[in-house]
């Protein structure tokens, strides 16, 4: 049975958002021609964002064997709404260096703190467990920000990617990584035990990004993107995603697009910001369906090679089949990029 997941879990706004508006800004023309219409204000309750609540024995078998591992994923730390559809699949996304994060972005559920202590050496080791167990062939690894480690957790990641390709060495793996505070050094690290894809994502505009995300820079983001670009393998695919909904306009939507692939990026992933609590950052707005559509249809103009756009798309939604329509669209290369 399709449910609407209750406030809190998805993030219906808690109160009416200041300054709400029922459309974003842009060439009004243009953009009704390919939207149809003007989207409800963020006070509704669109009936796009409908998921199923989460449930099944596939379900319960990865809920199990994450417990057992002693491992964390972002579907569960960052209460994402796809949780059920992915788990109810056999896959996840994990999340290492614990589950603290030492910034805390105005979007983010994820638990702010002082992690403390060593990465767990371990960690690795059971991650590549898991993918084993779980039979994947395509596997996301993201971290908490680690801004308390000296590499900002590159080695873990390198370690992670090392142990996944000795356990399970048919299986693309991509890694969503911080910006290590813009040390090149811990980006070459990570390039250098060989990931399939490398995603940093942007989440909003120049503009919004100091409200939005904590000691992060757009620039910054975007120069990270640019490096992994030229400093990875040849075969090596570059991803970001941004989030909408927070009050950026039309415009500024595609100046993102136009940094991202400025900086080479290949695959682009945009979804609906969806108030985690109370406390976080006000939705302003949620987008239609057709608003998604044509945001993707930008995107592929500008020459992204895959653009996953829609209500319920996170980073790593659909991920391995991103990986593949990336590859498919221009033809000849396999989906596996360590093959190509």
């Amino acid at each position: 049975m399709d449910v609407v997941i209750p406030l809190g879990a998805i993030g219906d706004p808690a109160e009416p958002p200041e300054g709400a508006a029922a459309t974003s800004a842009g060439p009004r023309s243009a953009r009704e021609r390919a939207m149809g219409g003007a989207s409800l204000p963020a006070g509704g309750r669109p009936p796009w964002l409908r998921v199923r609540l989460p449930g099944g024995p596939e379900y319960a078998r990865v809920r199990g064997l994450m417990a057992a591992l002693d491992l964390h994923t972002v579907c569960a730390e960052a209460r994402c709404p796809n949780v059920g559809e992915c788990w109810s699949h056999g896959t996840a996304t994990f999340m290492i260096l614990g589950r603290v994060c030492t910034r805390a972005c105005g979007f983010c559920a994820v638990e702010t703190g002082r992690p403390g202590g060593a990465p767990d050496a371990d960690e690795p080791r059971r991650v590549a467990e898991a993918v084993a167990h779980l039979g994947l062939r395509h596997v996301v690894v993201t971290s908490v920000a680690r801004d308390d480690l000296s590499d900002g957790g590159a080695a873990a990641f390198a370690s992670t990617i090392e142990a996944i390709r000795e356990r399970c060495p048919d299986t693309a793996v991509e890694v969503l990584i911080p910006d290590f505070r813009g040390d090149g050094g811990a980006l070459r690290e990570v390039l250098a035990a060989g990931p399939d894809i490398c995603n940093h994502n942007v989440e909003t505009c120049r503009r919004l990004t100091p409200r939005v995300r904590a000691r992060a820079r757009y620039e910054r983001t975007v120069e990270l993107l640019g490096r992994a670009r030229a400093w990875g393998r040849p075969e090596l695919r570059t991803k970001s995603g941004f989030m909408v909904g927070l009050g950026e306009t039309w415009g500024e939507c595609l100046e993102i697009m136009d940094d991202l692939r400025g900086a080479g990026v290949d695959i682009l992933t945009i979804g609906q910001y969806l108030r985690p609590t109370p406390a976080h950052l006000p939705l302003r707005r949620y987008y239609t369906p057709q608003e998604f559509a044509a945001l993707k249809a930008e995107a592929l103009v500008r020459g992204f090679r895959h653009c996953e756009s829609g209500p319920l798309v996170r980073s790593s939604y659909h991920a391995h089949e991103q990986a593949a329509r990336a590859e498919r669209r221009y033809g000849g290369e396999a989906a596996d990029t360590r093959r190509a």
